[in-house]
């Protein structure tokens, strides 16, 4: 079918770059990207799945874990001063 489309201008230039890269024709790349939005997310391939692997530390000797918020806030108290709060 023949028609008439208007592109903006960033996807007609990805178009052109990928038509020039692939080796094929315009028309061609338009319709396998146009196909390729119009398939459901279902038969696409799972993304690789983002894990963390945690690393067992401790604290250094003499930190209390349950006094870091007392830390942190003395840290801020200085900061304020350091800036000429008062």
């Amino acid at each position: 079918m023949r028609t008439t489309l208007t592109l903006d201008e960033d996807v007609a230039d990805f178009l052109k770059m990928q038509s020039r890269l692939l080796g094929r024709p315009f028309e061609q790349v338009v319709n396998d990207v146009l196909r390729r939005g119009m398939t459901p997310r279902s038969d696409r391939p799972e993304p690789p799945t983002f894990r963390i692997v945690a690393n067992r530390s401790g604290l250094v000797p003499g930190v209390d874990p349950l006094r870091l918020n007392q830390l942190n806030d003395a840290l801020e108290v200085e900061d304020f001063a350091a800036e000429g709060g008062q």
